[in-house]
């Protein structure tokens, strides 16, 4: 799967998420954050082996131009030798082959600094994905990790219901009790 298509999938999931009143948090599906994860996971090797792909195939495409640069080379060779009767017929096919070995030296070098700049572009293409999705994600377990402490008074000095904070109920996450409200726990059953 595509890296890219996760990261867009991993920034609905958070636009999605139902937003804290009063605060800047929002409490998004762990589950679906965490297989989201799973899969760009997966997905960074296969980015990582297209880049082995494109260097492959740069090493392919200077093998073919440094055999095309030898058999023109060796053409030249020959058809300088079948002109060696002639004297100006010879000077002309040296430097014939000369400028056909430069243009064949010239077009291997900027095959690889093509095939080079393109390696460079997708390795810098993945590792801006790659900062892009690492930030996504710090965020969103920042977000999720930080909580809000409701003050208790309405800002207008009226109290506030405690229910008007409490956030969602959610099955899969558990809060420990804090010895303060252990405490406050225990004597509100021995009143009763």
């Amino acid at each position: 799967m595509d890296i890219q298509h996760l990261v867009d999938r991993l920034e609905e999931l958070i636009d999605e998420g139902r937003h804290m009143p009063f605060s800047k948090f929002t409490l998004v599906d762990e589950e679906r954050a965490l297989e989201i994860i799973d899969q760009m996971r997966i997905s960074i090797p296969e980015e990582i082996e297209k880049a082995a792909r494109v260097l492959a195939q740069r090493d392919r495409i200077l093998a073919q131009a440094n055999e095309e640069a030898a058999r023109l080379v060796q053409l030249a060779r020959e058809r300088g030798e079948q002109m060696l009767d002639r004297e100006a017929s010879v000077q002309a096919a040296q430097n014939r082959a000369a400028n056909i070995v430069e243009a064949a030296r010239q077009d291997a070098e900027g095959m690889t600094k093509d095939a080079d700049q393109y390696v460079i572009d997708q390795l810098s293409s993945l590792d801006s994905q790659l900062t892009k999705m690492l930030a996504v994600i710090r965020k969103g377990i920042s977000e999720v990790n930080n909580t809000v402490k409701p003050s208790s008074l309405h800002p207008q000095g009226t109290p506030v219901q405690a229910s008007q904070f409490a956030p969602p109920q959610r099955s899969s996450v558990e809060v420990p009790l804090t010895t303060a409200a252990a405490t406050t726990a225990t004597d509100a059953e021995e009143e009763v």
